[in-house]
């Protein structure tokens, strides 16, 4: 039997076995996928599940019940490309005939000595889980200091407002402004509604070193309580040990179907991959849709023909009753409609509708 593994169940990953479920897979070949956890978190919402305004169960999704599917959980810990072989922490060493690599990302901490030893994460579960319980254990009028200005940043600030009334929230940022991708005017109704709603906002604050709680910004020291970590995203590690071509911010260059061009039995999906616009949520199930059918078309001989990705738009949240959107390149949203949109897209992937 032929084995097509896919590392991550995350949007990417699930993505992919979703749409190859729906159609029907050769007899001589395994559909596995592998992954740390049982079930997949949603995680665009880990910033909720960090500030207590919900419960784990509410960002959990689980994996398909179906015979075709294999579920192997583990650590993977690397990858060989020249053996085809999956190696793991806990367990024998997996084989594979095509494999999609979709391990997503780790914090980039941009060289800043003691970011990583003294800030909490909300890139993992265990992370959130673990930030989750730092917050909920500062005593009232503690402060917190969010390093990011982007839109984790934002979604993390605005959401423990809403769960920490009694909190001192800071929003720390090496730019001019928040959301410095977004359109000025989009910014400027989210800098209004953090300063209405007392979220201090530090920008233009470079950042040399973290030490418990004193943050560095050149010879001013910052204090704070707890220091949660949005500033930045970098690909897995195992990604980086890979010796193939990579773009600038370690990402691995692929060809026209999603397949590193040296080893066109591995495709790359996700945080993970080399893509002409941000990693997100939605450019991932983007890009897995269209691994699948890359797929199908291999498996019947025939050459795939993938279209250009096209993303809908981006949409933020400002605690439970609020948020902020840009849809295509130029319309724009904010308040109580764009939040509702963000929970109907939640709605949707909890319940695989994309």
């Amino acid at each position: 039997m032929k084995k097509f593994v896919i590392l991550g169940g995350g949007y990417g990953g699930l993505t992919i076995a979703l749409n190859m479920l729906e159609k029907d897979l050769p007899e001589d070949t395994i559909l596995e996928m592998v992954d740390r956890s049982p079930f997949q978190g949603l995680k665009t919402e880990y910033y909720a599940l960090a500030s207590g305004t919900i419960a784990e169960t509410h960002i959990r999704v689980a994996y398909p019940d179906d015979p075709r599917l294999l579920l192997t959980y583990g650590e993977v810990s690397a990858v060989d490309l020249e053996k085809k072989e999956i190696r793991f922490e806990d367990r024998e060493p997996l084989t594979y005939d095509w494999l999609v690599i979709g391990l997503g990302c780790v914090d980039s901490y941009h060289g800043i000595i003691g970011a990583m030893e003294h800030s909490s994460s909300i890139q993992t579960l265990a992370q959130t889980r673990a930030t989750y319980q730092r917050i909920n254990n500062i005593a009232p009028y503690g402060q917190v200091s969010i390093i990011g200005g982007g839109l984790s940043g934002v979604e993390m600030a605005s959401e423990l407002r809403e769960s920490r009334p009694d909190l001192n929230i800071r929003l720390i940022d090496r730019g001019p402004s928040l959301l410095s991708a977004f359109p000025s005017n989009l910014q400027q109704y989210v800098r209004e509604w953090m300063i209405e709603h007392h979220i201090e906002l530090r920008p233009n604050v470079s950042l040399c070193r973290l030490d418990g709680g004193d943050l560095y910004n050149g010879d001013e020291i910052i204090r704070t309580d707890a220091t949660i970590w949005t500033a930045g995203i970098q690909p897995n590690p195992i990604v980086e040990a890979l010796n193939v071509p990579k773009d600038r911010q370690g990402r691995i260059m692929l060809n026209e179907y999603h397949q590193i061009p040296e080893h066109q039995d591995v495709f790359v999906v996700g945080d993970c991959a080399s893509l002409p616009f941000s990693p997100s949520a939605q450019a991932a199930q983007a890009q897995g849709k269209q691994i699948a059918e890359a797929m199908q078309a291999i498996w019947k001989g025939e050459t795939p023909r993938l279209g250009k990705i096209k993303l809908r738009g981006t949409l933020g949240s400002l605690g439970k009753k609020s948020g902020f959107g840009i849809m295509g390149k130029r319309t724009l949203m904010t308040g109580k409609i764009a939040r509702m949109l963000k929970s109907g897209v939640l709605w949707k992937s909890k319940r695989h509708f994309g």
